[in-house]
Parts: structure tokens; sequence; C-alpha cells
């Protein structure tokens, strides 16, 4: 909507006054965003906390989250080059909290829903109320924490350990590539029971060599092969068991562009062809 005095469109998000948890992540929000400014990252434009009433105003996202154009949805599908572009940007965005700015974030709830985009498909990382702030100068140390996020999105290390790195980002992340590559959700109870966890079976397609059978039906014959060999093994990068063995978002980022330039040269190769 429209608030008088502010010219761009803005989105509104009323929090429930009686919540203590959500009362936290009101601050947590406030906290970060206000110290925080990048192209993909969503804009907090102002807040509200007067006669019991939390609201956060942010910049609007024309085309909702990333999750609305790959599934359950009657939206067209994104290209693969679009999807490409919008992970690099995601990508480039989380880097910058893990090292770009002045303090150490780490978000702890990174998924399809919480990458939004603008109208020219801009990608922007988004909902910072779980995520924990440190020094920079703790980069990779870990931070000792209840446990937060999203079933099928979370670091299993973390789970088992509670303790908490930007990892933990990374794999779920990772969660998020596969979920753009095969188009459907994290977590599928619907499905048998190997495939319910995409994290899994993910890892089952890479070991069988049958990603190409798994990948959504819209892409099919439209990726080109070392792009997709390139992009497969990112995210298989980010999902590894071992946090230390996970790349870092610069790395992912970096790899990303590669692949999406992969994709370019066989793109202009098929027309001089």
């Amino acid at each position: 909507g429209f608030i008088k005095g502010i010219k761009c469109e803005v989105a509104i998000k009323r929090l429930k006054s009686e919540s203590q948890q959500g009362t936290r992540e009101f601050w947590t929000e406030i906290q970060l965003l206000s110290q925080l400014r990048y192209v993909n990252l969503v804009s907090l434009i102002g807040y509200c906390n007067d006669n019991n009433e939390k609201i956060l105003v942010y910049e609007y996202m024309t085309n909702g989250t990333l999750r609305d154009h790959l599934y359950n949805t009657e939206k067209a599908p994104l290209t693969w080059k679009q999807r490409l572009e919008i992970c690099i940007g995601a990508a480039r965005g989380l880097d910058y909290l893990h090292s770009g700015a002045v303090h150490r974030v780490i978000h702890r709830d990174i998924k399809s829903t919480n990458i939004l985009l603008d109208e020219e498909y801009v990608a922007k990382v988004s909902d910072f109320g779980l995520s924990k702030m440190s020094r920079i100068s703790m980069t990779n140390n870990p931070i000792r924490t209840v446990v937060k996020g999203t079933f099928g999105y979370m670091d299993p290390e973390y789970y088992r350990r509670q303790q908490l790195t930007e990892k933990s980002d990374v794999y779920s992340f990772g969660v998020v590539l596969f979920e753009v590559l095969f188009a459907r959700p994290a977590v599928d109870s619907k499905l048998e029971y190997s495939q319910i966890s995409l994290a899994n079976w993910a890892r089952k397609c890479i070991g069988n060599e049958s990603i190409d059978e798994s990948i959504d039906s819209f892409l099919k014959g439209k990726i080109s092969l070392n792009c997709l060999r390139t992009y497969v093994k990112i995210a298989e990068n980010c999902i590894h068991e071992n946090g230390c063995e996970r790349p870092s978002m610069n790395d992912v980022a970096r790899r990303l562009e590669f692949a999406l330039q992969l994709q370019e040269i066989e793109n202009v190769e098929q027309v001089c062809q």
C-alpha cells in the first residue's frame, strides 16, 4: 500500500503484540536492518511501536517470493537464466551479511519464501527476525544458541550441536538451489519416504546420476550440460554433512556466476549454428 509522505509503495508487517517471541524478532529486525544497506537485502523503511502495536514497514516487492514462482502457482515459470540470476543475487546478499557488513550476521532462516523479488526480479533476502549478529572478527566461530529455523532447510550439524556458523546459512541456501532446480518443496510428505526430504533426495539423485530425471519439467532440454554440472556441484557442496567442507557464500556466488557464463556461451553457440 501507500503511506502519506512516502512516495514508493510499501509492505506492512504487523506482529502479534502478545507474542514474546514476536517482540524479540521485531527488535532484532529493526536493529539489523537499520544498520544494513545492500542491493540484495530488503530495505526497512520504518516501524511503529505504539499502544502495543508493532508494525514494520518495508519496500514493497512487486513479484513476491521466490517460491511463488516455483511450484503450486499459476504464475508463469521462471526461465533458467532468471533462476540463476536470482540465486546469484541472493548469494551476494548472504555474502554481504557474512563478511561485507560492519558486523557478522547469520540469517538462520534462509528459504525460498524469505527471498523476495522486485519488479525487475532482483533477489532481496528478507525476514531477519531469527538472525544473529556478532563482531566481524568472530567470522566462522560458532555461536552457541537455541536451535531455530525451518524444518527441511535447517543445517543438521547445527541441529545436533546447537552451534551456529555461517555454514548453516550455506546449507539452507543449498536446499534452496535444489528447490529452484527441482521446483518442489524442501519437505513434501505426500511423496514416498525416500523423496520427502529434498536434500536427501538430491543426494540420492546425484549418487544415481539421475538428476536429469528429477529437474523441473519446464527446464528439461533448456540447461547446458556444463552449466547443470556446475550448478549441481555447487548445491551438493552447500549441503555437505560437514559444515567445514561447505563453501563460503562468496565462493557460491562466484561459482553461480560461472554457471551463468557457461549457459550464456551455449546459448550464443546455438544461435550461431
